[in-house]
């Protein structure tokens, strides 16, 4: 059976946790891990305060370059001690990437549920 991209996000939403942008307002601070996985493009219409850009494409690639873990002997051991917020534009390629990096043995995973569109809407 052939699914779609809609599909396989709502399917992902099945197994993470997904978070409110009123919740994610509360969590904003110096020390929040918040990972904007839109493509570069994407980043001209703004960004969540505090937010580090790493494209989807690249993510499980490139999450142990976070500044947050820079210089760090093991940074994925690190940053999986930590909250990790993840938003895309609508929330659908942030549920496939929280599902992507609870696979890699991520636990404090969230993904911005309605991505940076919800929370262009709500601030």
């Amino acid at each position: 059976m052939i699914i779609n991209g809609k599909t396989l996000a709502q399917a992902a939403r099945k197994h993470i946790k997904e978070i409110s942008c009123q919740q994610l307002v509360r969590q904003l601070t110096q020390t929040a891990v918040i990972i904007d996985i839109r493509e570069s493009a994407e980043l001209a219409s703004g960004t969540i305060p505090g937010a580090v850009h790493i494209p989807r494409g690249v993510l499980e690639m490139q999450i142990a370059t976070h500044p947050m873990v820079a210089g760090e002997a093991e940074p994925l051991a690190k940053l999986a001690q930590q909250d990790i917020y993840l938003y895309c534009q609508s929330g659908a390629r942030s549920a496939l990437a929280a599902l992507s990096l609870q696979q890699m043995g991520f636990e404090r995973i969230y993904s911005l549920s309605g991505g940076f569109s919800a929370w262009q809407q709500t601030l």
